[in-house]
């Protein structure tokens, strides 16, 4: 059964890339980095009840498996290639394995990454994929160049996944009105839960531009805290300033909403911050790829992240971000 799950994945995964020697089928791939560039790798697990709520769509997971690892590949201003997938399964179903791959291949396809490998074995069920992508020599993005006067921005918009992860929570205090909600309006939020977009292309549209970034993944203020922290900077967040999609705003009252944004997680947006004289060319370069860019705070002197209402006074939410061992 194990080799027809896996025959299954290695026909159903078919982008054909030239720079792979020997993919699915060995021991190990064979790869070929091209010359003049570097490899940018990354690798990340998702376990059911903690990393995606029970009843989430196969296909979904296949889709959200390789996206949150593409969005680290973007993250760094790397161009993803190739992908490797280990599957842990409870039971070895068919029909789950199907669907799985069917949002898999479906997104790596749209960014041109081949599946080159991976592993199933039976246990709780728990994703592994692990991405590799090409960055020129010292032109990767990193969270270690943030400079006082440097401005911040973040992609798209903020709190849509961690709003649709309450919007399927029966239990949550805030459920009746989410679950009498406009449907179109709910299903925005739970979309933007499982099926996030990397942002590949604004990844490498900002390579000698920001001078650090990083996706926000367990929250806004706590990834910002990685790039203050491995910078040596403080920052400060305009709390106003922070993007909001209509399906958030016509669900959650600002106070619900800024906890979502700040705190919530889950969004894959590039926080980053770039030079004041580059702010105009970033904006106008993100505006033009579809994602835009929202400049929501600056880089001071000083340490750790914080968040200013309107009215000048900081905000202290309860906690920063996802902790997973918090």
């Amino acid at each position: 059964m194990e080799f027809d799950l896996i025959e299954l994945i290695r026909t159903r995964c078919t982008v054909a890339r030239a720079d792979v020697r020997l993919g699915i089928g060995d021991d190990a791939a064979v790869l070929a980095v091209p010359p003049g560039h570097e490899l940018a790798v990354s690798t990340d697990t998702l376990v059911a009840g903690v990393h995606f709520p029970p009843g989430t769509a196969a296909c979904d997971l296949g889709w959200k498996a390789l996206a949150v690892n593409l969005s680290d590949l973007a993250a760094m201003g790397a161009t993803p290639a190739w992908s490797l997938l280990a599957l842990t399964l409870p039971d070895a179903t068919r029909e789950f394995v199907d669907g799985f791959i069917d949002g898999y291949a479906e997104l790596a396809a749209q960014h041109g990454v081949a599946l080159v490998g991976g592993d199933t074995t039976r246990g709780p069920l728990a994703i592994g994929v692990t991405v590799l992508g090409f960055v020129a020599p010292g032109r990767a993005l990193r969270r270690d160049g943030a400079q006082p006067g440097d401005v911040v921005y973040v992609t798209g918009t903020l709190g849509d996944a961690a709003a649709g992860l309450r919007c399927l929570d029966r239990r949550d205090a805030h459920a009746h009105a989410l679950f009498n909600a406009p449907p179109d309006t709910r299903e925005a939020l739970v979309e933007r839960l499982n099926r996030p977009t990397p942002r590949i292309a604004a990844g490498s549209a900002l390579r000698g531009v920001a001078s650090a970034c990083i996706d926000v993944s367990d929250g806004l203020l706590a990834d910002l805290g990685h790039i203050a922290e491995r910078s040596g900077v403080g920052i400060e967040i305009d709390a106003d300033a922070l993007p909001a999609s209509s399906a958030l705003l016509a669900l959650f009252e600002r106070d619900e909403r800024l906890v979502l944004q700040a705190t919530g997680g889950d969004d894959y947006e590039l926080a980053f911050c770039v030079p004041p004289a580059r702010a105009g060319d970033v904006q106008r370069d993100l505006a033009r790829l579809g994602c835009g860019a929202t400049r929501i705070g600056r880089v001071i002197a000083g340490e750790r992240v914080r968040l200013f209402d309107r009215d000048g006074s900081e905000l202290v939410p309860e906690r920063s971000g996802w902790d997973h061992f918090g």
